[in-house]
């Protein structure tokens, strides 16, 4: 399994920006899926995307399409979520997660789908 580190959260404010990180190991060995989820106070967890390796094709829900972008930098073990526009709606735990292997990015995976997860960072929209 990939061991996932997730960084980069804090406070921002409405229509700012932020830039979390997701670093592992063995990233750049094979064929892998990274998702990026969400989990808001009382709420269940959300999906926002995914990226796949090696094409680094990308998936996004709709309610983060168009504000949000997933890239990675094999390079440095890291798959990125920039967030923008950010509303107070966006405020949760932000959460990576992995599964080793070749899947299309052209599909929505929920979160059982995935055997690796970060411990979560904290993204709070407030002014």
């Amino acid at each position: 399994q990939v061991q996932l580190v997730e960084s980069g959260g804090g406070l921002v404010q409405p229509g700012g920006s932020l830039r979390l990180s997701c670093t592992g190991s063995g990233f750049t060995l094979g064929y892998w899926i990274i998702g990026w989820f969400r989990q808001a106070p009382g709420k269940e967890r959300e999906g926002i995307g995914c990226i796949s390796s090696p094409d680094g094709n990308t998936f996004y829900t709709d309610s983060v399409k168009g504000r949000f972008t997933i890239s990675r930098d094999n390079a440095k073990d890291t798959v990125y979520l920039q967030m923008n526009s950010v509303n107070p709606d966006d405020t949760a735990i932000y959460y990576c997660a992995a599964r080793m292997g070749y899947y299309s990015a052209d599909y929505y995976y929920p979160p059982e789908f995935y055997n690796s997860w970060g411990q979560g960072t904290q993204v709070t929209v407030s002014s």
